[in-house]
């Protein structure tokens, strides 16, 4: 049992803390590691305001890398001293996803067994499974994957969650190939990242949209071609006025609401594809579209879960990238701070001051 520093959410809407919690030594199949870097994203501050669930207290944190310390009995794949990006998808292989070969839907991933504590015993619910504001966290070996040592911990651990999840959604989801058209509504983290996807995938126009002209100029440094301030402009024709009246071959939705997703379906070229990886909350409804709609403009309407990614296929391929000078993931890093500062960096990023926060340890 080892003691280390973490943030935790008490209750619903309460400000965060920093405290001493108790990690247990892994057991089986389990990796203690040691956290050099979580970025700060919004699904923290979902379990901080109670979107997620109702288990307070939370120990927050998810989009980490780090160094695995030691490894319980039967732990396969890492080792002590390894350098891994941490994933909340860790697959079991034997569910009928994975046995039918599409290992990315796992119904059945898993997380450590054991449980960190706070310093009077009482049982911590870690987000996604990880909780890595801490300096130490105890996870799954799967959850665990191995990656290049030479990466910063700050860029490699977006990986994590927001950036893969975004560029994910663009090469895996939208399947966005050499030539093709692609709108991207909201540029935040997650629509900066698919931005930055659907460039590396060869996308001849990449269309960027937001109400913000700081969001804009990030997706431009990331690989838009052209942008649109939908608080100026009406976003559909707009982008069917830069698709030549067609419309885009794929349109990612990376905001999450009824109004924009709407947009993004009339957006698209006959026979298009619609991605939404922004996370609606449960009460909001699909627009009034009409069937006939649905039905005339074929195509395809797909959910983005996590970027429809396989860690282990797809971290050690964009890191490799990344350290080819291919792949920016240093530009997604707005600033480095520490882990007293977790609760203010929820206000830039509410605001959308940042891309990330990243906590370094």
């Amino acid at each position: 049992m080892q003691q280390v520093r973490a943030v935790v959410a008490m209750e619903k809407d309460a400000p965060v803390t920093v405290q001493t919690i108790q990690v247990p030594d892994p057991g089986p199949g389990e990796a203690l590691v040691r956290v050099q870097a979580c970025g700060v994203c919004h699904t923290d501050l979902h379990y901080r305001q109670g979107g997620i669930n109702d288990d307070f207290p939370f120990l927050l944190g998810h989009e980490a890398a780090g160094v695995v310390e030691a490894v319980g009995e039967g732990a396969e794949g890492v080792a002590p001293g390894d350098f891994v990006i941490l994933n909340w998808r860790a697959v079991c292989g034997q569910c009928r996803a994975c046995l039918r070969g599409e290992p990315w839907y796992c119904f059945a991933t898993h997380n450590a067994a054991q449980k960190m504590t706070l310093a009077d015993g009482t049982e911590l619910s870690p987000a996604l499974g990880i909780g890595a504001f801490a300096e130490k966290t105890l996870v799954h070996a799967g959850q665990c994957t191995k990656v290049d040592p030479g990466a910063s911990p700050a860029a490699a651990g977006l990986l994590g969650c927001g950036v893969m999840a975004g560029i994910g959604a663009a090469i895996n989801t939208g399947r966005v190939g050499r030539g093709m058209n692609v709108a991207v509504i909201g540029c935040g983290g997650v629509g900066s990242a698919a931005v930055a996807g659907a460039r590396l995938a060869g996308a001849s126009r990449v269309i960027a949209v937001d109400l913000d002209d700081r969001k804009l100029e990030w997706a431009k440094g990331l690989g838009a071609t052209h942008t649109v301030n939908s608080a100026q402009t009406e976003p559909v024709e707009a982008i069917r006025e830069l698709t030549g009246g067609f419309g885009a071959d794929v349109v990612i939705e990376a905001v999450g609401r009824p109004e924009t997703y709407k947009q993004a379906f009339y957006a698209r070229d006959l026979a298009g594809t619609v991605v939404l990886v922004g996370v609606p909350t449960p009460d909001m409804e699909l627009p009034d579209i009409p069937l006939i709609d649905l039905f005339g403009r074929g195509g395809s309407l797909k959910s983005s879960w996590y970027g429809d990614c396989l860690p282990s296929r797809d971290f050690p391929l964009l890191i490799d990238l990344y350290r080819q000078g291919r792949l920016d993931l240093d530009a997604f890093v707005s600033e480095r701070i520490a882990l007293d500062d977790v609760e203010a960096a929820f206000g830039r990023m509410h605001r959308g001051e940042v891309l990330r926060s990243v906590v370094i340890l």
